[in-house]
C-alpha cells in the first residue's frame, strides 16, 4: 500500500491588535473626509472598512452622484483613478459591487467608495458628467458584468461583439468559454470557423501549424 502524502501546514502568527500595520500609509487615512461626507449626507454611508489605514466607504446608490460631486468640487478629489465591478455571488450580500478610487492630487490623499447592487437591479448612475475618465471604465464594466450605467453617453461593449449574449466576468460564465458563442477565425487556411476556442480541453485536438494542409490558392 503506497504511503500517504504528508501535509505540511504553515504556522500562522496570532494577530496583535496593538501592533502597527507595516503597510499603513498616511495617504489613505481620510477620516476627516469620511466625517465631512457623513455630516453632509447623514444617511448615505452604510459602512466604512479600514485596513492598514486604508478607508473604504460603502454608500447608497442614490447618493453616489451627490457625494462624488462634493468630493470633486469641495474636497479636492478631482482625479478618478479607477472604477470597476465585482461579481460577489454570495448569499449574504448583494451580488454586484462597484468600486471607485479617487485621489486628491494636492494633498496626496486617496479614497475608495463602493456601491452594492442587487442582481435584479444592476443599474447605477454614470459619472461621465463629472469625470471624463469614467467613460471607458464604465463601458468595460458594462461589457464584462452587464452593469447598466444610467446617463452614459455611449454605453456599448468594449471588447466583446455587440451581439454577444454573455458577460465573461460573471461567476456563472465558464472559464473555458461557451462553444459556439463566439466564432473565431479558422485554424487552417481553408478551414471552417473555430466554434470552440479550447477544443483540446474538451473534445478534439486542434491542428498543429506544421500539419496544416497546403493552401490551394494561387
Amino acid at each position: 500500500m503506497p504511503e500517504s502524502l504528508q501535509f505540511h501546514f504553515t504556522p500562522v502568527d496570532e494577530a496583535h491588535a496593538d501592533e502597527k500595520n507595516l503597510h499603513e500609509k498616511k495617504s489613505t487615512d481620510v477620516t476627516d473626509t469620511i466625517e465631512i461626507i457623513n455630516t453632509q449626507f447623514p444617511d448615505a454611508i452604510t459602512d466604512v472598512h479600514v485596513y492598514a489605514g486604508e478607508h473604504t466607504a460603502y454608500v447608497k446608490r442614490e447618493f453616489l452622484l451627490d457625494i462624488c460631486t462634493t468630493l470633486k468640487e469641495k474636497l479636492g478629489f478631482s482625479y478618478l483613478v479607477d472604477l470597476g465591478g465585482v461579481d460577489q455571488f454570495r448569499e449574504d450580500a448583494p451580488r454586484y459591487e462597484i468600486y471607485y478610487s479617487f485621489v486628491n492630487i494636492k494633498s496626496g490623499k486617496r479614497l475608495r467608495i463602493k456601491v452594492q447592487l442587487e442582481e435584479d437591479d444592476a443599474v447605477i448612475p454614470s459619472l461621465t458628467g463629472l469625470f471624463k475618465a469614467a467613460d471607458w471604465n464604465e463601458r468595460e464594466c458594462y461589457d464584462m458584468l452587464g452593469i447598466q450605467f444610467d446617463g452614459h453617453p455611449d454605453l456599448r461593449r468594449m471588447y466583446m461583439p455587440e451581439d454577444f449574449e454573455y458577460h465573461p466576468q460573471r461567476k456563472e460564465f465558464p472559464l473555458l468559454g461557451i462553444p459556439g458563442s463566439l466564432p473565431l477565425p479558422p485554424r487552417t487556411p481553408e478551414g471552417d470557423l473555430t466554434m470552440d476556442p479550447f477544443a483540446a480541453a474538451r473534445s478534439g485536438r486542434p491542428v498543429r501549424s506544421y500539419q496544416e494542409p497546403p493552401s490551394t490558392e494561387n
